[in-house]
C-alpha cells in the first residue's frame, strides 16, 4: 500500500499567498486552506485526519495567527501539530517566541519553503515514532507488572486456603461500585475520575499482600484469634504497605498511580469511617477513597464466603450487617451503593466461586 501523502494546512487571508504556497508544495503534499484563524479551527475540528503541519499567517482578520496558535496550544488534540509562521523579517523573533517551530518569510523562496516544511514534518514523524515506541514499552512494562502483582495476589490467596477467586470477586465488587458512582454522577464521581478508576480496580488485587508476613498458625487458625494473635494479624496492613513501597523503589516509579492505589488499599482497607479502625485510626474522608471502596468489597466477600474460622452468611444477612455499619464502620455513601447493588453483588459472588 502506498504511503499516504501528508496534508498541509495553509492559513492566510491573501488568496495569492495561498495559491503560491500550494503551487510550491503540491507535488509532495495535499494542501487544504483557510482564510483566517477562525476558519482554520473549523477546518481542523471537522477534519477526518489532522494535517501534519500548519503554515500560519500572523496578520489576518477575525482571528490572527497568534490568537489561533494560543488556542491550538490549549487543545490536547491539536497542540502537537507543528506550526510554521508566515511572517515578515521584522517579526521572526516574536513568531518563534509565540511557540512556532519555524517561520517562512515573504516573499516566498520555493526551495526554502520546501526544505522548512520537509524538515519539520520529518521531525514530527520522528517524534511520533519515539512516542509510539515509548508507549509500547510502557504497555509491556505495565502488563508485566500487572501479571506479577496478580500472581503474587494469587499466591497469597492459595496460602490462605482460598481458591484465588476472592481477589477476582473483590475486584468485580469494586468495579460495580465505581461504575455505579460514575454512571449516576455521585458525589464521588469527579474524585474517582481523577484517580483513574480502572487502576483502582486492578490495585484491589493486592489488598491482602501483607498477609505474606503473617505466620500460618495465625493465618490458618480455624477459630477466633485471641487478643495477641489479632494484634499480629493487624500488622498485615503495614506489612503490605511496606512491601508495595519496596516495589515502588525497585521499579523506580514512586509516582506510579497504580502502586499508590495498591499501597493505599493494602494499608487502609481496615480503617473505619468512625476512626476506630487500624492501623492508623483514620476517620471519614481522611481514609483514601480507594480504600473505603475496598473495605466494603472485602467485607462483603468475607461475609458471604466460608472461611477456616466461620461459615458463610446468607446474602440478605450480609447486607443487613453491612447496613448496620453505615456511618460507623463504613462510608455511608458507599454503604448505600452496596445496598442498592445487592442483587448484582450476589450474582458476582455466585458466578465466581
Amino acid at each position: 500500500m502506498a504511503e499516504k501523502i501528508p496534508t498541509v494546512l495553509v492559513v492566510d487571508d491573501v488568496e495569492m499567498n495561498v495559491m503560491i504556497l500550494e503551487e510550491i508544495l503540491k507535488d509532495s503534499y495535499d494542501i487544504i486552506s483557510a482564510g483566517n484563524g477562525k476558519q482554520a479551527l473549523e477546518v481542523l475540528h471537522n477534519a477526518r485526519m489532522l494535517p501534519k503541519i500548519i503554515l500560519l499567517d500572523i496578520f489576518m482578520p477575525e482571528m490572527n495567527g497568534y490568537e489561533m496558535l494560543e488556542i491550538l496550544k490549549a487543545d490536547n488534540s491539536l497542540k502537537r501539530i507543528p506550526v510554521i509562521f508566515i511572517t515578515t523579517s521584522d517579526s521572526e523573533s516574536e513568531a518563534l517566541a509565540a511557540g512556532a517551530v519555524d517561520f517562512i518569510s515573504k516573499p516566498f523562496l520555493p526551495e526554502i519553503v520546501k526544505l522548512r516544511v520537509k524538515n519539520q514534518i520529518e521531525l514530527k514523524n520522528y517524534s511520533d515514532s519515539l512516542e509510539e515506541m515509548v508507549a509500547e514499552k510502557t504497555a509491556e512494562a505495565t502488563s508485566t507488572l500487572d501479571n506479577t502483582l496478580q500472581a503474587l495476589a494469587n499466591i497469597i490467596e492459595y496460602r490462605n486456603l482460598e481458591s484465588g477467586s476472592h481477589v477476582k470477586r473483590t475486584q468485580f465488587f469494586c468495579k460495580a461500585l465505581i461504575d455505579y458512582f460514575l454512571e449516576f454522577d455521585s458525589i464521588y464521581a469527579d474524585e474517582l475520575r481523577n484517580l483513574e478508576p480502572d487502576v483502582i480496580v486492578k490495585s484491589m488485587a493486592l489488598h491482602d499482600v501483607g498477609k505474606i508476613g503473617i505466620p500460618d498458625k495465625i493465618l490458618l487458625k480455624p477459630g477466633k484469634l485471641d487478643a495477641g494473635e489479632f494484634e499480629i494479624m493487624k500488622t498485615h496492613t503495614t506489612v503490605g504497605k511496606n512491601i508495595i513501597e519496596e516495589m515502588m523503589r525497585a521499579v523506580k516509579d514512586k509516582d506510579s498511580i497504580y502502586l499508590k492505589h495498591c499501597r493505599d488499599i493494602a494499608w487502609c482497607h481496615h480503617e473505619r469511617y468512625d476512626g476506630k479502625g487500624y492501623p492508623r485510626g483514620l476517620k471519614g474522608t481522611d481514609i483514601p477513597l480507594s480504600a473505603r471502596i475496598a473495605a466494603l468489597s472485602d467485607v462483603y466477600d468475607a461475609l458471604v464466603c466460608a472461611r477456616v474460622y466461620k461459615d458463610a452468611f446468607p446474602y440478605d444477612e450480609a447486607i443487613k450487617i453491612i447496613a448496620e455499619g453505615r456511618g460507623t464502620q463504613f462510608d455511608p455513601v458507599i454503604t448505600d451503593a452496596v445496598i442498592k447493588l445487592q442483587e448484582q453483588f450476589q450474582r458476582i459472588s455466585q458466578q465466581n466461586q
